[in-house]
Protein backbone atom coordinates (compact mmCIF):
# COMPACT_ATOMS: atom_id res chain seq x y z
CA UNK A 1 0.00 0.00 0.00
CA UNK A 2 1.28 3.73 -0.80
CA UNK A 3 1.76 6.01 1.96
CA UNK A 4 -1.07 8.01 0.59
CA UNK A 5 -3.30 5.61 0.22
CA UNK A 6 -2.06 4.64 4.15
CA UNK A 7 -2.65 8.07 5.46
CA UNK A 8 -6.20 8.56 3.66
CA UNK A 9 -7.22 5.33 4.81
CA UNK A 10 -5.97 6.39 8.24
CA UNK A 11 -7.35 9.34 8.38
CA UNK A 12 -11.43 7.85 7.21
CA UNK A 13 -11.17 6.21 10.58
CA UNK A 14 -10.20 9.28 12.85
CA UNK A 15 -14.02 10.81 13.74
CA UNK A 16 -14.13 14.29 12.29
CA UNK A 17 -14.26 17.30 15.09
CA UNK A 18 -17.82 19.25 14.18
CA UNK A 19 -16.52 22.94 12.87
CA UNK A 20 -19.22 25.58 11.49
CA UNK A 21 -16.33 27.81 10.31
CA UNK A 22 -12.50 27.61 9.61
CA UNK A 23 -10.14 30.10 7.79
CA UNK A 24 -6.59 28.71 6.07
CA UNK A 25 -4.08 31.68 6.83
CA UNK A 26 -0.62 31.88 5.65
CA UNK A 27 1.65 31.42 2.68
CA UNK A 28 3.14 29.09 0.04
CA UNK A 29 3.35 26.22 2.35
CA UNK A 30 -0.19 27.07 3.51
CA UNK A 31 -1.76 27.94 0.04
CA UNK A 32 -0.14 24.52 -1.29
CA UNK A 33 2.19 25.71 -3.84
CA UNK A 34 4.40 22.42 -5.30
CA UNK A 35 1.86 19.90 -4.64
CA UNK A 36 -0.44 20.29 -8.00
CA UNK A 37 -3.91 21.02 -8.99
CA UNK A 38 -3.64 24.88 -8.55
CA UNK A 39 -7.08 26.16 -8.66
CA UNK A 40 -5.79 29.85 -8.35
CA UNK A 41 -2.69 30.85 -10.12
CA UNK A 42 -2.38 33.72 -8.81
CA UNK A 43 -1.46 32.89 -5.07
CA UNK A 44 -0.77 29.61 -5.64
CA UNK A 45 -4.02 27.54 -3.91
CA UNK A 46 -4.29 24.31 -4.39
CA UNK A 47 -6.71 21.44 -4.68
CA UNK A 48 -4.12 18.86 -2.64
CA UNK A 49 -3.54 22.23 -0.20
CA UNK A 50 -3.59 20.50 3.72
CA UNK A 51 -6.78 23.33 3.96
CA UNK A 52 -8.26 21.99 1.55
CA UNK A 53 -7.99 18.57 2.02
CA UNK A 54 -9.53 19.32 5.67
CA UNK A 55 -12.02 21.32 4.49
CA UNK A 56 -13.06 17.67 1.96
CA UNK A 57 -12.75 15.62 5.02
CA UNK A 58 -15.07 17.64 7.72
CA UNK A 59 -17.34 19.86 5.73
CA UNK A 60 -17.51 22.67 7.47
CA UNK A 61 -20.36 25.33 6.76
CA UNK A 62 -18.45 27.95 6.19
CA UNK A 63 -14.45 27.63 4.72
CA UNK A 64 -12.07 31.12 3.63
CA UNK A 65 -8.41 30.34 2.02
CA UNK A 66 -6.98 33.27 1.98
CA UNK A 67 -3.45 32.22 2.17
CA UNK A 68 -1.09 33.45 -0.49
CA UNK A 69 2.18 32.94 -1.81
CA UNK A 70 4.69 35.24 -0.77
CA UNK A 71 2.60 36.20 2.40
CA UNK A 72 4.14 37.47 5.30
CA UNK A 73 3.40 38.21 8.55
CA UNK A 74 1.66 41.95 7.85
CA UNK A 75 0.83 40.41 4.95
CA UNK A 76 -1.62 38.13 6.38
CA UNK A 77 -2.25 40.44 9.11
CA UNK A 78 -3.20 43.37 6.70
CA UNK A 79 -5.13 41.55 3.76
CA UNK A 80 -5.70 37.97 5.62
CA UNK A 81 -7.44 38.65 9.04
CA UNK A 82 -10.60 40.13 7.34
CA UNK A 83 -11.66 36.41 6.81
CA UNK A 84 -12.05 35.59 10.26
CA UNK A 85 -14.85 36.28 12.19
CA UNK A 86 -16.40 36.12 15.43
CA UNK A 87 -17.85 32.56 14.22
CA UNK A 88 -15.00 31.04 13.14
CA UNK A 89 -13.90 27.99 15.17
CA UNK A 90 -10.67 27.19 13.38
CA UNK A 91 -7.72 28.59 11.99
CA UNK A 92 -4.81 27.10 10.91
CA UNK A 93 -1.49 29.33 10.01
CA UNK A 94 1.91 29.16 8.24
CA UNK A 95 3.90 32.13 7.91
CA UNK A 96 7.25 33.54 8.48
CA UNK A 97 9.59 32.06 6.03
CA UNK A 98 8.65 34.94 3.79
CA UNK A 99 9.43 37.49 6.65
CA UNK A 100 13.31 36.23 6.85
CA UNK A 101 13.91 36.45 2.48
CA UNK A 102 13.27 32.19 2.08
CA UNK A 103 13.24 33.17 -1.25
CA UNK A 104 16.39 34.89 -1.53
CA UNK A 105 18.49 32.79 0.69
CA UNK A 106 17.36 29.94 -1.53
CA UNK A 107 18.54 31.89 -4.33
CA UNK A 108 21.87 32.80 -2.91
CA UNK A 109 22.28 29.13 -1.54
CA UNK A 110 21.46 27.41 -5.42
CA UNK A 111 23.30 30.22 -7.40
CA UNK A 112 26.14 30.91 -4.93
CA UNK A 113 29.33 29.69 -3.24
CA UNK A 114 29.15 27.81 0.00
CA UNK A 115 30.45 31.35 1.58
CA UNK A 116 27.62 33.42 0.14
CA UNK A 117 25.05 31.12 1.45
CA UNK A 118 26.09 30.64 4.89
CA UNK A 119 26.13 34.41 5.14
CA UNK A 120 22.67 35.08 3.70
CA UNK A 121 20.84 32.52 6.22
CA UNK A 122 23.12 34.28 9.24
CA UNK A 123 21.30 37.13 8.44
CA UNK A 124 17.96 35.54 8.15
CA UNK A 125 18.51 33.57 11.28
CA UNK A 126 19.40 37.77 12.66
CA UNK A 127 16.17 39.19 11.79
CA UNK A 128 14.49 36.06 13.08
CA UNK A 129 15.71 35.93 16.38
CA UNK A 130 15.29 40.02 16.68
CA UNK A 131 12.01 41.14 14.66
CA UNK A 132 10.46 37.94 14.30
CA UNK A 133 8.82 37.53 17.94
CA UNK A 134 7.38 40.72 17.51
CA UNK A 135 5.69 40.44 14.48
CA UNK A 136 4.01 37.11 15.39
CA UNK A 137 2.78 38.46 18.84
CA UNK A 138 1.32 40.86 16.76
CA UNK A 139 -0.26 38.93 14.31
CA UNK A 140 -1.36 36.44 16.89
CA UNK A 141 -3.22 39.42 18.92
CA UNK A 142 -5.19 39.86 15.61
CA UNK A 143 -5.88 36.60 14.94
CA UNK A 144 -7.31 36.54 18.55
CA UNK A 145 -9.22 39.68 18.46
CA UNK A 146 -10.45 39.07 15.35
CA UNK A 147 -11.63 35.16 16.16
CA UNK A 148 -12.45 35.29 19.91
CA UNK A 149 -13.33 31.25 20.03
CA UNK A 150 -11.01 30.06 17.60
CA UNK A 151 -8.75 27.52 17.94
CA UNK A 152 -5.45 28.57 16.35
CA UNK A 153 -3.20 26.06 14.65
CA UNK A 154 0.37 27.58 13.58
CA UNK A 155 2.04 24.57 11.99
CA UNK A 156 5.92 25.03 11.20
CA UNK A 157 8.09 24.56 8.17
CA UNK A 158 10.31 21.05 7.63
CA UNK A 159 14.25 21.16 7.39
CA UNK A 160 14.39 20.87 3.81
CA UNK A 161 17.76 18.60 3.03
CA UNK A 162 19.12 15.40 4.19
CA UNK A 163 22.86 14.89 5.17
CA UNK A 164 23.53 13.05 2.19
CA UNK A 165 24.60 14.42 -1.22
CA UNK A 166 22.11 13.35 -4.08
CA UNK A 167 21.84 14.88 -8.02
CA UNK A 168 20.28 18.19 -7.73
CA UNK A 169 21.14 18.95 -4.19
CA UNK A 170 23.47 21.62 -2.90
CA UNK A 171 26.41 21.32 -1.42
CA UNK A 172 26.77 19.95 2.60
CA UNK A 173 27.66 23.54 3.98
CA UNK A 174 24.90 24.72 1.86
CA UNK A 175 22.23 21.95 3.17
CA UNK A 176 23.43 22.45 6.97
CA UNK A 177 23.25 26.14 7.11
CA UNK A 178 19.57 25.94 5.25
CA UNK A 179 18.50 23.32 7.87
CA UNK A 180 20.12 25.57 10.55
CA UNK A 181 18.00 28.66 9.51
CA UNK A 182 14.68 26.24 8.91
CA UNK A 183 15.85 25.29 13.09
CA UNK A 184 15.66 28.83 14.29
CA UNK A 185 12.42 29.75 12.74
CA UNK A 186 11.09 26.49 14.84
CA UNK A 187 12.21 27.87 17.25
CA UNK A 188 11.13 31.06 17.23
CA UNK A 189 8.08 30.04 16.01
CA UNK A 190 7.24 27.78 19.12
CA UNK A 191 8.67 30.42 21.88
CA UNK A 192 6.21 32.90 20.14
CA UNK A 193 3.52 30.12 20.27
CA UNK A 194 4.44 29.24 23.94
CA UNK A 195 3.89 33.50 25.06
CA UNK A 196 0.46 32.86 24.27
CA UNK A 197 -0.12 31.19 27.48
CA UNK A 198 -1.99 28.37 25.35
CA UNK A 199 -4.02 30.48 23.21
CA UNK A 200 -2.24 28.94 20.09
CA UNK A 201 -0.96 25.18 18.96
CA UNK A 202 2.45 24.77 16.97
CA UNK A 203 2.48 21.67 15.22
CA UNK A 204 6.73 21.21 14.80
CA UNK A 205 6.77 19.48 11.45
CA UNK A 206 10.90 18.91 11.34
CA UNK A 207 10.66 15.45 12.88
CA UNK A 208 7.75 13.95 10.63
CA UNK A 209 9.90 15.16 7.96
CA UNK A 210 13.20 13.93 9.19
CA UNK A 211 14.45 11.04 6.76
CA UNK A 212 11.85 12.90 3.51
CA UNK A 213 13.92 16.47 2.93
CA UNK A 214 15.79 16.55 -0.44
CA UNK A 215 18.23 13.92 -1.14
CA UNK A 216 15.63 11.29 1.48
CA UNK A 217 14.85 8.04 -0.29
CA UNK A 218 11.05 9.63 -0.04
CA UNK A 219 11.21 13.08 -0.59
CA UNK A 220 8.50 14.88 0.14
CA UNK A 221 9.70 18.74 -0.53
CA UNK A 222 10.53 19.31 -4.22
CA UNK A 223 14.58 20.29 -4.97
CA UNK A 224 15.25 22.99 -7.56
CA UNK A 225 12.42 22.10 -10.34
CA UNK A 226 10.29 23.66 -13.24
CA UNK A 227 7.97 25.40 -12.42
CA UNK A 228 10.91 27.16 -10.22
CA UNK A 229 8.26 28.13 -7.97
CA UNK A 230 7.33 25.14 -6.72
CA UNK A 231 11.12 24.71 -5.43
CA UNK A 232 11.77 23.85 -1.95
CA UNK A 233 8.24 23.51 -1.29
CA UNK A 234 6.29 20.65 0.16
CA UNK A 235 5.25 17.93 -2.62
CA UNK A 236 1.62 16.02 -2.68
CA UNK A 237 2.64 13.56 -0.10
CA UNK A 238 4.37 16.54 2.16
CA UNK A 239 0.91 18.24 2.03
CA UNK A 240 -0.84 14.97 2.85
CA UNK A 241 1.60 14.54 6.18
CA UNK A 242 0.95 18.39 6.91
CA UNK A 243 -2.76 17.17 6.51
CA UNK A 244 -1.98 14.43 9.33
CA UNK A 245 -0.58 16.68 11.53
CA UNK A 246 -3.44 19.00 11.39
CA UNK A 247 -6.18 16.45 11.83
CA UNK A 248 -4.13 14.94 15.13
CA UNK A 249 -3.90 18.16 17.05
CA UNK A 250 -7.25 19.82 15.81
CA UNK A 251 -8.99 16.77 17.33
CA UNK A 252 -7.70 17.71 20.61
CA UNK A 253 -8.05 20.80 20.30
CA UNK A 254 -11.41 21.22 18.53
CA UNK A 255 -13.18 19.03 21.82
CA UNK A 256 -11.64 20.87 24.71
Amino acid sequence: MSITAALMLALAVVPAPEVTEYVALGDSYAAGVGSGGNAETGCGRSDFAHPNLWKDSHSPARFAFPACSGATTQHVADRQLGSLSGETELVTLTVGGMDADFTKVMTTCTLGSDGACEKSVERAVQLIRSELPGRFERLFQGIEAAAPKAKVVVLGYPRLFESRSCSGGLSAAKRAAVNDGADALAEVTAAAVAATGGALTFVDVREAFAGHGICGEDPWVHPLTTPLGHSYHPNRDGQLWYLRALESVAKTALRR
